[in-house]
């Protein structure tokens, strides 16, 4: 079965009560047991542990991925945790500094529990020598969040498992419709399921995707025990959404393409994936395209208050993914975390805009942008 068939058969109807098309919600927190010795034939005991919902929602996700189990989590960052509880006090987690404001509190967090984080400058460029025996994590966003910088997953995987260090992908911004991690070497593929695989900004929702049955275990234990579970209702939802993913995708790589031009043509650096020249051989070898996401440095000649106030169709907001075009200064909203120096450092500068492209007209989207951008340049 085919990627695209998949997201939308990939919870076959004979699998459903009464056949029913459209999977149902459960909504019980408990469930009657066969006996004392063992639990009914479901294997379902109480939500927290399992939910006949949330386990068709893990249950495609992972096929998607090519994994063997997925685990869904309250949010992006409850996903992101359970994965950084692999790793214990006294073991370090390698990572890149160009990364998202959120992951970069969190990590911080865990060295108050003696932890310790490694930024590392370029992860395109480790080498072995990087990698010391307490190395147990590997942490990468390709992209990245918001200068979209392009990791060589495949090369990080050989090099982190030749030292059997874990390998966990951040693949928030292109999905397994465009980038499959597993495949590409990944131990573990992570998802704030919110942005693109829910598709219309009214879910907030994570994921964990692996391809070891051990591993499985050990993450749905942690989630078991510290319960960042997804609701039923929130996995009827992603199922939901995920059936228009590629649909919903195909449109917004489109205008994003086209906006690219249009910005690039008024003489505006951008960054898109495999925009910086040495990552686009990457870039072209690991994922299918470049997805809905850009961002680019607004000149100095353009008030940038103006310009953002003008915009009629982009609403100034965090977030992406959904079907509507959003834009927004990650300075002051995913990255407001980091210092000026560190802002500076990894090229996050007060001007730097980030656009999240939806599904509207392009002549919409385009007019937007040139109107607030007249209306916006200095005397």
């Amino acid at each position: 079965m085919n990627y695209n068939t998949r997201l939308i058969q990939g919870i076959p109807v004979e699998e459903n009560p009464y056949q029913a098309i459209v999977p149902p919600i459960f909504l019980a927190t408990t469930y009657k047991q066969d006996n004392f010795e063992q639990p009914n034939e479901s294997g379902i005991v109480y939500g927290r542990g399992g939910n006949p919902t949330r386990n068709q929602l893990e249950k495609l996700v992972a096929q998607l991925e090519n994994g063997v189990a997925a685990q869904a989590a309250a949010s992006g960052m409850a996903a992101l945790a359970s994965v950084v509880q692999l790793v214990k006090p006294g073991e370090t987690i390698l990572t890149q500094g160009n990364i998202y404001g959120g992951t970069f509190d969190l990590l911080e967090d865990l060295k108050e529990h003696g932890i310790q984080v490694i930024y590392h400058e370029n992860l395109n460029r480790l080498e072995k020598s990087d990698f010391t025996p307490d190395v147990k994590l590997v942490l990468i966003e390709s992209p990245s969040n918001p200068s979209l910088q392009v990791t060589d997953i495949q090369k990080i995987a050989v090099l982190a498992h030749e030292q059997e260090s874990l390998v966990a992908v951040d693949n928030t911004f292109l999905t397994s419709y465009l980038q499959k991690p597993l495949d590409l070497g990944a131990d573990i593929v992570i998802y704030s399921a919110t942005k693109y695989l829910s598709g219309h900004a009214d879910v907030i929702a994570g994921l964990t995707v692996v391809k070891d049955t051990g591993l499985a275990e050990k993450l749905a234990h942690i989630q078991h025990t510290f319960g960042g579970i997804l609701s039923p209702f929130d996995s009827y939802s992603l199922i939901r959404g995920i059936k228009t993913l590629s649909v919903r995708f195909d449109r917004q790589i489109e205008n994003t393409k086209e906006l690219i031009r249009f910005i690039e043509e008024k003489g505006f650096t951008t960054y898109f994936p495999g925009s910086a020249p040495e990552q686009k051989e990457i870039q072209a070898r690991q994922a299918k395209d470049i997805g809905a996401l850009f961002s680019f440095e607004l000149p100095e000649a353009y008030d940038l208050q103006t310009f953002l106030s003008g915009l009629k169709i982009f609403a100034f907001a965090p977030s992406l993914g959904g079907v509507e075009s959003l834009i927004g200064t990650p300075a002051t909203t995913s990255h407001r975390s980091f210092t000026p120096e560190q802002r500076a450092h990894f090229g996050i500068s007060d001007r730097l805009i980030r656009v999240a492209v939806g599904i509207e007209d392009i002549a919409d989207l385009r007019d937007d942008l040139e109107k607030a951008l007249e209306n916006s340049r200095k005397e």
